[in-house]
């Protein structure tokens, strides 16, 4: 049958020619030869189609390998730069928050008082710092208090004057002693001198007083160690002190030193050098060479090279991680680079690429004759088995991923001629239809962190501090009544459209709606940092557009919707509601009938927006408001509230 389902028609025999057939040779003269055909079957066709196939294949491989090989060495030499990289930022970060509990502690004083329980916090961080060989605290009054690990373990104190500055330095025991708390910060003996330090001409300190924000000062010599290092310095608040506030800068310093030690882990595996460059191409700590640096010097060697090469490229110093190669002495170099935002510094490793890729290339070469060998047995296997369907397989499954993810727009189709596929096409484009119908009446975004953070959907619930919303339109009742059924609905479509939209863009869930009003949540399901303030944006952003929507609606000779809203804030229970059968994502407690009394008494006050007190200490001052006077009595309440109303900026 053909494909018409009509029968076929026999024709003549394959080859055969139509032309009438020669006279019979005469004994005179020899038979004409017949002419040959050529002739091949499905199977050489096949062969001929799987070698070219074949062939075309493992040249692709070949090509595909060697960009492999490449890339790989480049991701491996990738990895052992990032490591190097967060170790080095994970030592900065440490050093920073050292410097930052210091800054923000409450009685921080270099003199004074609290000059020793200054004394001892500092002694305290250093010794939990490691990675700090000094932190110390000054004050514009050329006060400061320094605690040492390096060159020896003391607690230094620093008066400046105008003719001298008076030093006191309180030698303590070795770091790491095996002696309790009070003992390790007992003073062993104490030396006083008289010196030119100022602190308050110190690069550190008039840096990050000019500044007004934390800072890494460029490479300099310690004046106590007398060793190269930077320092991490921070402007803290101004304390109260004899004859009124001081500003304050707490710092901390790092040798050099330490950062050798880092770099220096790059090169352990055998795999290539990095090292760090200050902001002005000046070599901080390098691995290919021994020894601590003692003085700043432009890179040298191989490093001096590539730095070159950046400098030609216009890549030094920039902003963005680079990858590049070249070459040196005859030899090829892969290089990493990547700026450490906070110091400005730049972190730079290469490594010989044969090194790195050599045994690689000749893997892939053996590859390609074990490849050449076996592929005669592939031409064998292609006649014997037959093409799987995979890829429209694949598809479908990822299509019932989306769906089970309820990410149900703009699904694709996967049209195929094999029957089941089409089946199973058809069937998930149906299940995606109507989910997509059911989604309306559901909060899909809950569902799915609830998934997401493994909650189980049945019913349970949990204590959790949220700002609950409620909203209401004043008047409602008599709009309702004075408007067709079609024009109300077309209303409050377009209103809940407009108020879903703010509250979503300030991180609020839409608990429910409630005839005309609305319950919104800022904190359930997932905890929400600043979820006051993020609600009473949400609330002023709403009343600034239904001011525009009133005024459309005013155009078009129909009522207004004036919002009428109430927030508070506290701890509710919150959490999957209902029948083991109909369940529910919502929140109950004395917090939500309180906001929805809060909201019912805007009619009693003539206001718009009232907030309750602890979402007003939410705020932090951040938003207009005015104190209601009076106590409120809410009913259903014995004790009265204290509300404050939500002015429009």
């Amino acid at each position: 049958m053909n494909s018409s389902g009509s029968p076929d028609v026999a024709g003549k025999p394959p080859f055969e020619s139509a032309s009438p057939r020669p006279p019979p040779a005469t004994a005179a003269e020899a038979p004409p030869r017949r002419s040959r055909r050529f002739r091949v079957d499905v199977g050489t066709i096949v062969s001929a189609v799987a070698l070219a196939q074949s062939l075309l294949l493992v040249s692709l491989g070949y090509w595909g390998s060697q960009r492999l090989v490449s890339n790989i060495g480049t991701s491996a030499h990738r990895a052992n730069h990032d490591r190097i990289e967060d170790k080095v930022l994970a030592f900065l970060a440490k050093a920073e928050s050292a410097v930052g509990a210091i800054g923000s502690a409450p009685s921080l004083s270099p003199a004074g008082e609290h000059s020793e329980r200054t004394a001892e916090l500092l002694w305290t961080l250093l010794q939990q710092s490691p990675e700090l060989d000094s932190v110390y605290v000054a004050n514009e009054s050329g006060q400061m208090l320094m605690a040492l690990r390096y060159p020896v373990p003391a607690i230094r104190h620093i008066a400046a004057a105008k003719e001298f500055t008076t030093e006191t330095w309180q030698y303590k025991r070795p770091f790491g002693a095996e002696l309790d708390v009070q003992q390790r910060f007992a003073t062993q003996r104490i030396e006083s001198f008289r010196s030119s330090y100022d602190p308050t001409r110190r690069g550190w300190f008039e840096q990050a007083s000019k500044r007004g924000g934390p800072i890494w000062t460029q490479p300099y010599v310690f004046a106590a160690a007398q060793e190269l290092g930077v320092t991490y310095a921070l402007p803290g608040e101004r304390r109260y002190a004899e004859g009124g506030t001081k500003a304050l800068v707490a710092a901390g310093d790092v040798s050099l030193g330490r950062l050798s030690e880092f770099v220096r882990l790059f090169s352990s595996n055998g795999y290539g050098n990095s090292a760090l460059l200050s902001a002005d191409s000046k070599v901080l700590a390098r691995s290919d060479q021994p020894g601590v640096l003692h003085q700043l010097a432009p890179p040298t060697g191989v490093l001096g090279a590539l730095h070159a090469h950046m400098v030609a490229d216009g890549t030094a110093g920039g902003g963005d991680d680079s990858t590049f190669s070249f070459d040196f002495d005859g030899q090829r170099y892969l290089v990493q680079t990547s700026l450490i935002p906070s110091t400005g510094w730049e972190l730079v490793s290469w490594v010989p690429e044969d090194m790195v890729l050599g045994d690689l290339r000749r893997a892939v070469l053996w590859g390609l004759l074990l490849a050449l060998v076996f592929l005669a047995l592939a031409l064998f296997m292609s006649l014997k088995l037959s093409k799987l369907v995979t890829a429209p397989v694949e598809n479908l499954s990822r299509i019932a991923r989306r769906i089970g993810l309820l990410e149900l727009d703009n699904l694709p189709r996967e049209p195929s001629r094999v029957l089941e596929i089409q089946h199973l096409d058809q069937a998930l484009d149906d299940s995606a239809r109507s989910l997509k119908a059911f989604s309306k009446f559901v909060p899909v975004d809950v569902i799915n962190q609830l998934v997401a953070e493994g909650h189980s959907l049945a019913p349970n619930g949990a204590a959790r501090r949220v700002t609950v919303m409620f909203t209401d339109v004043e008047g409602f009742t008599s709009i309702s009544e004075s408007l067709p059924i079609d024009v109300l609905v077309g209303m409050l479509t377009e209103y809940f459209n407009l108020a879903t939209g703010v509250f979503a863009r300030y991180g609020g869930v839409v608990d429910k709606f409630i005839g005309d009003g609305i319950m919104v949540l800022w904190g359930a399901p997932a905890d929400m940092k600043d979820a006051e303030y993020r609600a009473c944006l949400a609330a002023l952003q709403l009343h600034a557009q239904m001011n525009e929507l009133n005024r459309q609606w005013r155009a078009k000779g129909l009522p207004e919707f004036r919002t009428r809203i109430g927030i508070h804030t506290g701890v509710v229970i919150a959490g999957v509601l209902g029948s083991n059968d109909r369940l529910s994502y919502t929140a109950f407690g004395d917090v939500i009938n309180v906001a929805s009394r809060i909201e019912g008494i805007n009619k009693q006050l003539g206001t718009q927006t009232l907030v309750s007190e602890d979402t007003f200490a939410g705020l932090k001052g951040r938003l207009r408001t005015r104190r209601i006077e009076e106590l409120v009595e809410l009913r259903g309440r014995q004790t009265r509230m204290v509300l404050y109303e939500l002015m429009t900026p």
